[in-house]
């Protein structure tokens, strides 16, 4: 104490009689973090109200800081000098090395210097020097604020400096000559008065009722003082009214600790000047580096709890702050500080736990929500704050909101307490919330960009639609967060890559159905679009599975936040409107060129019809266009195609034969049955013959076909040509469509083996029965309706031997001549043989239903079976023509009854008798039943017979016939 006291009175010696020169001023400070506080990072700890700065603030925590630091419990303020001479070490003075391991900052997780950083390089420091630097205070401030504690050390001996108002004393301690000039002097104690202000009238840590006198009274003199300085002489009255009015203030206690002065213990005066403490802990040379003397700096630092009404809860509070802000301030690039806080926020959460002090609850709201907002604000949207340069950052940032969002939500609120503990995961859904939030945002980003790239390519050829750019900037987006975001997020959402594409798809759907619900038909825009939304969907789909495998439902619940885009189920709706209306349009073809053919054999060397050729190549065409399509599912879809193009085809054969007639069309309605006549035959017979012929072409139903070139023989032969043609294209059609499936990107193995989805099953047959219908109605036609006038109206007439067959023979051989050479030769023999059928059916319908006009002896059986082996020869044409056993099968039922023309009379009528007798039995035997005209002529069928003999001229028959049926000799 002696020693102290020698320099204290050396000290005031020196000053009174020679004032030393001032120090050189200080060097300009380098910015104040807290200055570089960010716009959307507010401080948390409180607005003073008043206009005091941060370095303001900064030098009232040094001088208090200063102050605690001089003095220990039970020894009065101290001051360490700086002599070499001094054998003393306080904790001021005590010397650090720069190697001194932080066992502070090992239990932080901060990183230490490496050989090259601002530590190494440090001068070793005292404890004190080491604060001022840190603090930013100059030699100058500092020896002014040392010399002043001195003195007040040396006026109130053995008072703790809790117990004392700081600046009180130092405006009554530092006078005017204690500063470089009037304006320096008048700026500190317009600084210190404020602090006063701030700390006894602003926010004092006892309530103030605003009628008390005292405080009415400082501010009076704190107001005065601003206009012109006070002075603070010790026996100066205003320095007395002063010091009453503060000291009645700053005494005024809660009950506890009274010996405590409250003039720098009230919120948020005191959680400000504390934080200003706690930044001393960065280097001011690295401003986002811990000092490896931390340990040091920070026990000194909480000598100041006293005075500021620090406790251990409200110091892990502000130092988080402190970190966390720091982090901020320096372009967010040392994660250490992030983990720091993140650290500390578990013992703030401890202490949240622990206490119920409102007061402590609304400055731990306040500052967690402050953080809260500034990590919600890059996590709500951390596509955008996140990159391959600053991932490393995420966890940590993640880590730090998750655990504020935790203390708010489950140790602040009551209702949470009250309602919910227990049934909400707060990590999982702040989470689950950041992800769809940021996906979201991406989403409508990547949307802008395809719309955006849409426009600036629509010059280029075949741009994609934005909705398919969309989707493949959706995919990248997926993948890129499946491998970069989820696995982070995934530390507090198990499913984290399932709620993000669960999310995309979600947002892509919204889209795709607006696009869905505008399609009317199948365009290229429709169909890229389509399918790739389906490539997306199987893509979300199965990165949700992949995620979600451990689940305990097995992901279910994420795949049900994914209603299906049904891409697919779209696609084949368009495609089958696509092929109804190319289906639609081919019948309408179909019916419109049909009206117009005119069937020309001339129209082309294969002798069909152009419509056809027509038909053929749309149908090609069409099934080009079909495996064109950029579609997945040719295969699935083909039946629906091949069964509409068959139907059109079937349609066509359909129309080809429509109008044309059949077989029956052409044969003659049967005359009734009668006899020849006998006596003057050749009058009567010519006679009857004209009268026949006009009945028969009355009853022919072929007039609606005379006068149609549509219908001639080469017309019927092209028509024919044609539905031949159709199904000999239809073998080739179908191996197009296997080259075609082969060449499709989704065709499997068991496409090629299901044959009926590439077989036309309607046409083949219609074109067969269109075939056998026109050639039957073509030789029907010749026989009965072109040559009827040498068949019907001449073959026989009269007297046989002079009527013979040649001329028909002749007429049939010229149409034959135009079919051979009209017809195709794979038809031909089909055509020959349905006109043979013909000529043998006429030529029995001669015979056996001829009318009164015919009448044959025996001796004329030879001639009639030698003319019918004309007809036979002229189809056999000396075996250039049809085969003799097919001849000879189709000529079976005239070679049976040929035979019945040179049986005598007698026995045809007891044959006659016979098989009438055999026919109908009993009822026959009184009277000989009338058989009825069948039109299957046999040897052995009782109508057969009866027309034998009703052509045969003699008696015998002529009586047989009167008396047993009275059957007329006329027509």
């Amino acid at each position: 104490m002696a020693s102290i006291f020698r320099e204290l009175s050396l000290g005031h010696s020196k000053r009174e009689s020679t004032p030393p020169r001032p120090p050189p001023p200080p060097p300009l400070e380098p910015p104040s973090p807290s200055r570089l506080c960010p716009t959307d990072l507010p401080s948390p700890l409180g607005d003073l109200s008043c206009n005091l700065s941060e370095s303001e603030l900064r030098a009232t925590a040094y001088e208090i800081l200063v102050g605690v630091c001089r003095t220990s419990a039970g020894k009065p303020l101290s001051y360490a000098s700086n002599s070499p001479n001094h054998n003393h070490s306080p904790p001021l003075q005590r010397s650090l090395t720069s190697a001194a391991a932080s066992r502070m900052k090992k239990a932080l997780g901060l990183k230490s210097p490496g050989s090259s950083g601002p530590s190494k390089s440090r001068h070793a420091l005292t404890v004190g020097e080491l604060m001022r630097t840190q603090m930013r205070v100059s030699e100058t401030v500092d020896f002014r604020i040392r010399r002043a504690l001195l003195r007040i050390s040396a006026a109130q001996v053995g008072r703790r400096v809790e117990s004392v108002v700081l600046p009180l004393e130092l405006l009554q301690q530092l006078k005017l000559s204690d500063f470089t000039d009037q304006q320096e002097y008048g700026k500190w104690q317009k600084r210190t008065l404020k602090v006063l202000e701030v700390g006894l009238l602003l926010h004092p840590h006892v309530p103030l009722d605003k009628s008390n006198p005292n405080s009415v009274r400082l501010r009076q003199i704190i107001r005065g003082a601003l206009d012109r300085p006070i002075e603070t002489g010790k026996n100066n009255e205003s320095m007395q009214v002063l010091r009453s009015a503060v000291m009645a203030l700053a005494n005024r206690s809660d009950g506890s600790l009274s010996e405590i002065c409250h003039w720098a213990d009230g919120i948020p005066f005191n959680l400000r000047l504390y934080e200003m403490l706690l930044e001393a802990c960065f280097d001011v040379s690295d401003e986002s580096s811990v000092i490896e003397e931390i340990d040091e700096l920070m026990e000194n630092i909480k000598k100041t709890w006293n005075i500021l009404g620090i406790n251990q809860m409200l110091h892990n509070l502000c130092f988080t702050w402190v970190l966390f802000h720091r982090f901020v301030t320096t372009d967010q690039v040392e994660t250490d500080l992030l983990d720091a806080a993140d650290g500390q926020l578990a013992e703030v959460a401890k202490d949240a736990k622990a206490t119920k002090d409102p007061q402590y609850a609304k400055i731990l709201s306040s500052t967690l929500s402050s953080i809260l907002g500034w990590v919600e604000k890059r996590l709500l949207a951390y596509h955008d704050t996140f990159s391959s340069g600053n991932i490393e950052n995420m966890q940590s940032i993640v880590s730090l909101g998750v655990s504020a969002a935790k203390i708010l939500v489950e140790d602040i609120s009551n209702e949470y307490r009250r309602k919910r503990k227990g049934e909400v995961d707060v990590a999982r859904s702040r989470i689950d919330t950041y992800i769809r939030s940021s996906l979201r945002t991406a989403f409508a980003q990547r949307m802008e960009k395809a719309d955006s790239n849409r426009r600036s390519s629509k010059n280029q050829p075949n741009p994609l639609p934005v909705l398919a750019i969309l989707a493949r900037d959706v995919g990248e987006l997926a993948i890129n967060e499946k491998k970069v975001f989820s696995p982070i997020m995934k530390r507090w959402h198990p499913f984290a890559a399932g709620v993000a594409v669960a999310t995309l798809h979600v947002c892509y759907g919204n889209e795709l159905k607006q696009f869905i619900s505008g399609i009317t038909e199948l365009t290229p825009d429709a169909v890229q679009v389509l399918r790739a939304a389906d490539k997306l969907e199987k893509d979300l789909v199965q990165i949700a599975v992949e995620d979600s495998v451990d689940s305990d439902d097995g992901g279910k619940a994420i795949i049900r936040e994914m209603p299906p885009y049904e891409a697919e189920a779209a696609i084949a709706n368009l495609i089958k409107s696509w092929i109804k209306a190319r289906n639609d349009r081919l019948k309408e073809w179909v019916d419109r060129n049909l009206q117009q053919e005119v069937w020309n054999p001339q129209a082309n060397q294969e002798g069909y019809a152009l419509s056809a050729v027509e038909v053929l190549r749309i149908i090609d065409e069409t099934l080009d266009a079909y495996f064109h399509l950029p579609i997945p599912m040719h295969p699935a879809l083909l039946p629906d195609l091949v069964t509409g193009l068959d139907r059109c085809l079937q349609y066509y054969a359909t129309k080809a034969k429509s109008g044309c007639g059949s077989r029956n069309t052409y044969i003659p309605t049967m005359p009734a049955l009668t006899r020849c006549t006998l006596g003057s035959k050749f009058q009567g017979v010519w006679k009857k013959k004209e009268k026949a012929t006009n009945i028969q072409k009355r009853n022919s139903q072929v007039a609606t076909t005379n006068g149609d070139s549509s219908f001639g023989i080469a017309q019927l032969c092209v028509r024919i040509n044609t539905l031949h043609q159709i199904r000999a294209e239809l073998e080739a059609l179908e191996k197009r469509i296997i080259t075609h499936l082969r060449n499709s990107e989704s065709a499997q193995a068991e496409d090629f083996s299901n044959g009926l989805a590439k077989k036309f099953e309607l046409t083949p047959s219609a074109c067969v029965e269109g075939v056998q219908q026109l050639s039957e109605a073509l030789g029907y036609k010749i026989v009965f309706h072109d040559l009827s006038h040498v068949l019907w109206d001449g073959l026989y007439v009269g007297e046989p031997a002079s009527s013979r067959i040649e001329p028909f023979l002749q007429e049939l051989e010229r149409n034959l001549m135009i079919v051979s050479g009209t017809i195709h030769e794979r038809v031909r023999t089909r055509v020959i043989t349905d006109i043979m059928r013909a000529s043998f059916d006429g030529f029995l319908l001669v015979l056996l239903a001829g009318g009164p006009s015919r009448a044959f002896t025996l001796q004329d059986s030879q001639l009639v079976e030698e003319d019918f082996k004309y007809l036979k020869d002229l189809f056999w044409a000396n075996g250039d023509g049809l085969p003799v056993d097919l001849i000879d099968k189709f000529s079976t039922t005239v070679r049976g009854i040929l035979p019945l023309f040179r049986t005598d009379t007698e026995s045809l009528i007891e044959r006659f008798r016979r098989v009438t007798l055999e026919a109908y039995g009993s009822s026959a035997r009184s009277k000989l039943t009338l058989p009825p005209t069948s039109g299957q002529w046999s040897p052995t069928e009782p109508n057969t017979l009866l027309r034998v003999l009703c052509y045969r001229n003699d008696d015998a028959a002529s009586k047989f016939l009167k008396k047993t049926y009275n059957l007329p000799k006329k027509l």
